[in-house]
């Protein structure tokens, strides 16, 4: 068994749209970043990419390679898993969190967590994402941006 922890942040911008576990989700402001800017999905990729020590998505997607720019995360994830087949691995769980003050996303999650599964050939069950606030307190709650935190375990 093989633990992995992931942390990902984007600012906010204008003329983006907001992308979360791959559901668009409706928001004034989208986030800012060379491929659709999925906190949560770039968060969880690098919680599974440690857990197997093959690196960060920075790695395997640097942002200063023009094909990245502008391409869903959910396409990334998908690369991810087929590199943990590829290496041994199978993925026995994933936890996350998504840290914002706006918007609030909890009737999303349900979706984003079929969409996790789905592209990782997981039951439901053994993908969960979580939302909460920081009070205000942190670029978070200043309404900034947003930032995610996964944990994966791998066998």
């Amino acid at each position: 068994m093989r633990i992995g922890i992931g942390y990902d942040a984007h600012k906010f911008a204008e003329n983006r749209k907001l992308i979360l576990g791959g559901v668009e989700v409706p928001y004034e402001k989208g986030l800012l970043g060379v491929s659709d800017a999925d906190v949560l999905l770039h968060a969880i990729m690098d919680a599974l990419l440690g857990a197997a020590a093959l690196g960060d998505i920075g790695k395997h997607f640097p942002p200063s390679d023009p094909k990245y720019l502008g391409i869903s995360s959910i396409k990334l994830l998908n690369c991810v898993s087929q590199l943990l087949k590829e290496n041994g691995f199978e993925i026995d769980n994933i936890d996350s969190i998504v840290i914002a003050e706006k918007p609030h996303i909890s009737k999303f999650i349900l979706q984003m967590r079929e969409n996790i599964a789905k592209e990782l050939s997981l039951d439901i069950a053994n993908v969960s994402v979580k939302a909460t606030t920081t009070e205000g307190m942190g670029f978070e709650g200043r309404g900034e941006g947003i930032a995610a935190q996964a944990v994966c375990l791998l066998k």
